[in-house]
């Protein structure tokens, strides 16, 4: 997704247009009820209340945690702050969450629509929040400079990153810097802030762990849709590795959060199932086509880590490698806990609890945290909607998928749109036997589709812009 909100200019009306269309297709809102506004407005000025039922009520002040928020720059729905510091055996990870629950009254307006929605969703002219900026972007944002009514979540870590202990409470927090991530970045390499200069280590030992578990980390080529002073383009995103010390915190706090719920038998978990057997011979015939070495004893994680994203041959086999990673889904349990817990790709039981402003489900996931914490059961209102959880967040989740694509789809017609006869270079990322095309990965402009005509996997071919329709968001390629 775009990691900024742009805005159409007059310039990029068909665009804006498609946009528009897109969103009617898809039923996606346009805004919130007066209902859901005066609640939230309401909510706001009153402050933030223990949630009925909740485990936690006490209020632990921790405005002394000198604490960060690493976002895209113009974020102002920031779920997470972070602070983390050496200690004698290891590190300590402070990681406050934006505290929906004490915001929002289960069965009101804000929380009925927020089931309905069930994520955040982006676009590049647009964000449609999960819930009112008046509560996202100001009352429980962890914006700098205020004391903010968080869950704080303390977590142990030995010399080698290993998790130790963790515990989650109630706390008041103040951020005391909303960073960009090059800002942060920046501040590493300066040694100017102990706790960031941390981040660094803890990123780089639980990514070394990573690997030794066996995750999966495919270095797809990812679309993004930019919009600039001369409009809207199309980019493959280039991550820096702050962005994955910083992802590597969150992990670190699902996985935490995953055994805590397990080990008490309540909660809700992400799931991602181990490749079936018939997809790994697929996927070792695809490394045969393309002259890639798979020894019998290497997992399908370690000859994923093994390939090189600017190697065409190997690119295209990261493409095809994808298919090892289809199936996630949640599961919630109650009591008894369902055969398949585990996330292949992370290789560990993880939960998603680190964004509850932008997802649903978090805002339940921790207050089964917090009764776990304490010994006891959740909150009815959490057990009344958790069964039925996992299919609420399934269908959010290809709603969203869905609204990505879509997206995708019209700014590639639009950029090609006026190049009809042209003839461009690009990567062969799959092909369709069946249907006689090929997949192609363009380099400039950052396009993926289709194209009529054969080819081998890896194999960089020449293809022709054949046809653009901007409606229906298709273009038609040929060899």
């Amino acid at each position: 997704m775009p990691s900024v909100p742009y805005r159409c200019s007059p310039d990029d009306a068909e665009i804006c247009a498609g946009l528009e269309q897109i969103r009617a297709e898809l039923e996606i809102p346009a805004g919130f009820g007066d209902d859901v506004l005066a609640e939230a407005e309401a909510v706001a000025t009153r402050g933030p209340v223990t949630p009925e039922g909740s485990a936690a009520t006490t209020v632990t002040d921790r405005t002394e945690l000198e604490m960060v928020t690493i976002d895209p720059p113009d974020s102002m729905d920031l779920d997470q702050a972070y602070h983390g510091e050496r200690t004698t055996s290891g590190w300590r990870v402070h990681y406050a969450i934006a505290d929906v629950a004490a915001w929002v009254a289960p069965g009101g307006p804000i929380d009925l629509e927020s089931q309905a929605r069930g994520f955040t969703l982006y676009a590049p002219d647009s964000r449609v929040p999960l819930h009112p900026a008046r509560l996202s972007e100001d009352a429980v944002s962890l914006l700098p400079g205020r004391d903010v009514q968080a869950l704080l979540w303390t977590i142990d870590l030995d010399d080698e990153g290993r998790l130790t202990d963790a515990t989650l409470e109630r706390a008041l927090v103040r951020s005391r810097h909303k960073l960009g991530y090059r800002e942060a970045a920046g501040m590493i390499d300066a040694g100017e802030h102990p706790s960031l200069v941390a981040l660094r280590e803890i990123g780089e030992r639980r990514s070394a762990l990573e690997v030794e578990r066996g995750a999966v980390s495919l270095q797809l080529a990812q679309q993004e849709v930019v919009a600039d002073d001369t409009g809207f383009r199309l980019t493959y995103d280039e991550s820096l590795p702050i962005e994955n010390w910083n992802a590597q915190i969150s992990l670190l706090t699902g996985i935490a959060a995953a055994e805590i719920m397990l080990d008490a038998k309540t909660g809700i978990v992400r799931t991602l199932p181990e490749p079936d057997r018939r997809t790994i011979r697929e996927l070792r015939a695809t490394a045969r086509a393309l002259g890639i070495d798979w020894p019998k004893d290497r997992t399908y994680p370690e000859v994923v880590r093994s390939l090189d994203p600017n190697d065409p041959i190997q690119a295209a086999m990261i493409a095809q490698s994808a298919r090892g990673l289809r199936g996630a889904g949640y599961e919630a349990f109650d009591g008894e806990l369902p055969e398949h817990t585990s996330h292949s790709a992370i290789a560990a039981d993880y939960a998603h609890v680190t964004a509850p402003l932008r997802r649903l489900g978090d805002r339940y996931a921790n207050e089964c945290v917090l009764a776990a914490i304490a010994d006891t059961a959740p909150p009815d209102w959490v057990l009344a909607v958790l069964p039925e959880l996992p299919r609420t967040l399934g269908r959010a989740r290809n709603r969203e998928g869905n609204y990505e694509r879509a997206i995708v789809d019209l700014v590639e017609a639009a950029i090609l749109s006026g190049r009809v006869g042209e003839t461009f270079t690009g990567l062969v990322t799959g092909v369709d036997e069946k249907k006689d095309r090929i997949r192609i990965q363009l380099r400039k402009p950052a396009v993926v589709a289709y194209a009529d005509g054969k080819a081998e996997l890896g194999e960089e071919v020449t293809v022709r812009l054949d046809g653009v329709d901007i409606e229906s968001r298709r273009v038609r390629f040929s060899r």
